[in-house]
């Protein structure tokens, strides 16, 4: 027989901090491996706040490895692990998009770690992240990081053009057709820009009319009036030249250039992007590209005075159910989900999943748009519920979306095609 010290030293026990379902029959591990995007790491260990993990680490005598892959990668990485007999992954973020019912059979539930060992003030966690990681009733992943739509433009070509900054999102149509000219020196700037490859941003402008593509109850909004008119929106923006003619071919990152650049007077995306567009060694006009919440149509502003129920999208930390070491890894989500590493991560550029988090001085004083974002967040909605043929769907929306907005097919034919080739897919 071991004696309890013999078994403490080896590390057979862990640490009472750690007691939970299942402690006493996981070994100390010499390090926890960490699956994640790029960006995750780099806040955690090497942001402005320092590494989040190190006081975890030595207090418990456990190293990190972090292994970092893009987004589609790491997902295909993270399923197949999760899929074997065991795994080396001990913790995985995922993004809320890939986070269907198939996939959370492959992850721990977290409800008995939650009673157990429970989380700082769960309820300090904005509800709607938290439960869009919950699937027959059992939570399986804890919101991390989220991404919320903001509407960005920039002040400098505004007061070039004698333009008043938009109250209502008919004010930003109508600014987007005075904001597109040709300067003196030939160089283009277009009104108003989002990506031409993919569906978030379109839905961003239904959302202006309270509108969606699939509601988070599987009910189709794709062919309803909210949607009919921001496609026909792109449309018309597309035959007056608004946007460019290789629109459909325009990525995200192209937007955010041609932002930074001064080509492009508008956009709708993540908050965050807004320290990219001012870039004091890279933008043409550092400082001048402002973000606000979206503002609402005219016969919305009573409901959302604030903002539109802009989308939003996050990663959650969650473990596989293969995996060795889960009482040290739901330790180590608790350490990262506290309030005061909230914070921390985001004064390091992440997107606070806390409510706390901005009405924390070090938080807000650092982000003009701190109490834009966080009146964004009371209304936001993902961009779809979370499905198996999600990506499918998506992937026929954005089909016939081009085709309406290159004037392919009328914008109303256009979304009954949708609606007939999505409405099989859901569940």
């Amino acid at each position: 027989m071991f004696s309890r010290r013999h078994l403490l030293k080896s590390g057979s026990l862990l640490p009472m901090a750690l007691t939970g379902i299942g402690a006493s029959a996981q070994s100390k591990p010499a390090k926890l491996t960490i699956l994640s995007h790029r960006v995750h790491m780099s806040v955690i260990s090497q942001g402005k706040s320092g590494d989040l993990t190190a006081e975890w680490s030595k207090k418990n005598g456990i190293a990190i490895e972090w292994v970092t892959l893009d987004t589609g990668p790491l997902h295909e990485r993270m399923f197949r692990e999760a899929s074997l007999g065991s795994t080396s992954i001990d913790l995985a973020f995922i993004v809320n998009t890939r986070a269907t019912p198939v996939v959370a059979n492959l992850f721990e539930p977290l409800d008995s770690w939650m009673q157990s060992n429970p989380l700082e003030d769960p309820a300090d966690l904005f509800p709607g992240l938290v439960n869009a990681m919950k699937f027959g009733g059992k939570q399986y992943a804890v919101p991390h990081r989220h991404a919320t739509t903001g509407f960005h433009y920039n002040e400098a070509i505004f007061k070039e053009r004698g333009v008043p900054i938009p109250k209502t999102f008919e004010d930003v149509i109508e600014a987007a057709k005075k904001l597109t000219f040709t300067r003196p020196d030939g160089s283009q700037v277009f009104g108003f820009l989002i990506e031409g490859d993919n569906y978030p941003n379109v839905i961003d402008m239904a959302r202006a009319y309270d509108g969606d593509f699939i509601t988070s109850d599987f009910k189709l909004g794709v062919n309803q009036p909210p949607m009919l008119r921001a496609v026909q929106t792109m449309r018309d923006f597309y035959a007056a030249g608004v946007i460019p003619r290789n629109w459909t071919a325009i990525k995200g990152e192209e937007v955010n250039t041609w932002m930074q650049s001064g080509r492009v007077a508008m956009t709708i995306t993540s908050f965050g992007r807004t320290q990219f567009y001012n870039d004091k060694d890279k933008a043409k006009h550092p400082g001048d590209v402002k973000v606000m919440a979206i503002p609402a149509s005219k016969e919305l502003q009573g409901k959302y005075p604030e903002s539109a129920p802009a989308k939003t999208e996050f990663w959650s930390m969650c473990m596989p159910k293969n995996a060795a070491h889960k009482a040290y890894a739901w330790s180590l989500i608790k350490e990262l989900s506290s309030k005061e590493n909230t914070v921390k991560a985001g004064l390091s550029g992440n997107g606070p999943v806390r409510s706390s988090s901005y009405a924390d001085a070090r938080y807000t004083s650092t982000l003009p748009y701190a109490a834009a974002e966080a009146a964004t967040l009371k209304v936001a909605r993902v961009p779809l519920p979370a499905f198996d043929n999600a990506a499918k769907a998506g992937d026929i929306f954005v089909e016939e979306l081009q085709s309406a907005v290159l004037g392919r097919k009328p914008v109303q034919l256009a979304m009954q095609d949708a609606e007939r080739r999505v409405k099989p897919l859901l569940p």
